[in-house]
């Protein structure tokens, strides 16, 4: 293999870290909220559709509000690498 595909390789294993920084949170805590919510309706015999998809919202866009300052840093950063390596790639 090449020094460019090394690089490639690098900068896609370095993109699926990313994403899972980003994301990862979000998706626990909506399946946390999911798996709770679904315990509570086994328990209670209650099988309302509203009751399982309100929390899982609202607990997704609280996370997704509570990290969107140090999501954007870090996707930030990893656009600012990507764009400082274009050269090394022949697009610039």
């Amino acid at each position: 293999m090449g020094d460019l595909d090394l690089r490639i390789i690098d900068l896609s294993r370095e993109l699926f870290a990313t994403v899972l920084l980003v994301a990862g949170p979000v998706l626990v805590v909506g399946l946390a909220v999911g798996v709770a919510v679904s315990l509570f309706q086994a328990l209670t015999s209650v099988q309302e559709q509203t009751l399982s998809m309100v929390p899982k919202m609202l607990a997704v866009i609280l996370v997704s509000l509570m990290l969107l300052a140090p999501a954007l840093g870090i996707l930030r950063d990893f656009c600012l690498k990507v764009f400082s390596q274009l050269h090394s790639f022949g697009l610039s």
